[in-house]
């Protein structure tokens, strides 16, 4: 096969790819709702809560958010002390249909087992990965480049050379939709960089404005915020718990379902 030739399949093939996993019918999606605790319906939402020594968790499911499944927590000190408040305190074990432990995939000896996201953690990364994606999108440029001067040598040499009219067309042709196929390539690589970067301002606005914030509680106060969970897929209840070291373990159970449902075309 001559270079242009193999140059043409590859920019057809990851066009043919991109569309592809574009396409998917359906999208799944995580759904939580609290099966212990003091379970009550608050605004069409199961909203469950749960005390230990003074310390009191009330809790609901918000939303799936990209690669966590979002809980809102209130945390109330009811205690005669200070006590001070963690999202990172907040730890689960994933339970099967029985209720069983499931191991963890990388040591099957180990159950499975996830902190929260950290939020203070989690928006201190977020200028490495607005980096990153500079880096990704100057590497894009460059293959870009190295493209198209490809596409320009083929394109001049064979112009060059004399042809019957049905080669020098089909070249012609060719030529035609590799030209725009890097450029459509162009399009994604700005439009990709682009959503990640807006993805990058989300994140960092979540961790700072929506995130349970890590605070010192006086006797009788309370703080409420969102706190993050790892995706667990194959997980069908969330045995929760927020520990107080010395002070309190405070129980919540959450099953979870995946539902599918049809990707709407926009």
């Amino acid at each position: 096969m001559r270079p242009f030739s193999i140059l043409t399949a590859l920019i057809t093939t990851c066009f043919l790819a991109g569309g592809l996993s574009s396409c998917a019918p359906t999208i799944t999606t995580y759904q939580l709702e609290p099966v212990s605790g003091d379970i009550a319906t608050i605004d069409g939402r199961l909203v469950t809560k749960a005390q230990q020594n003074g310390v009191g968790v009330v809790a609901s499911f918000e939303r799936e958010d990209l690669e966590f499944v979002t809980l809102d927590v209130e945390v109330k000190n009811r205690t005669d002390h200070p006590i001070e408040v963690n999202p990172a305190d907040f730890h689960f074990t994933a339970l099967g249909v029985a209720h069983d432990t499931l191991p963890d995939l990388s040591n099957a000896n180990l159950a499975l087992t996830r902190t929260a996201a950290d939020p203070t953690y989690e928006a201190s990364r977020m200028g490495f990965k607005r980096k990153q994606e500079e880096k990704r999108l100057k590497r894009a440029k460059i293959f870009n480049t190295i493209l198209m001067v490809a596409v320009i040598a083929s394109d001049a040499s064979s112009s060059s050379k004399s042809h019957s009219y049905r080669e020098y067309s089909r070249n012609q042709v060719a030529h035609s939709f590799a030209y725009q196929g890097i450029a459509v390539k162009r399009a994604v690589d700005y439009s990709t960089f682009a959503d990640r970067m807006q993805r990058y301002d989300y994140e960092e606005y979540r961790w700072r404005e929506l995130a349970l914030k890590a605070n010192t509680l006086a006797p009788g106060e309370s703080i409420r915020g969102f706190v993050y969970l790892p995706k667990v897929a194959n997980a069908r209840y969330l045995a929760i718990n927020y520990t107080l070291p010395e002070q309190a373990v405070v129980p919540l159970l959450f099953k979870q379902d995946l539902v599918q449902q049809r990707k709407t075309r926009r």
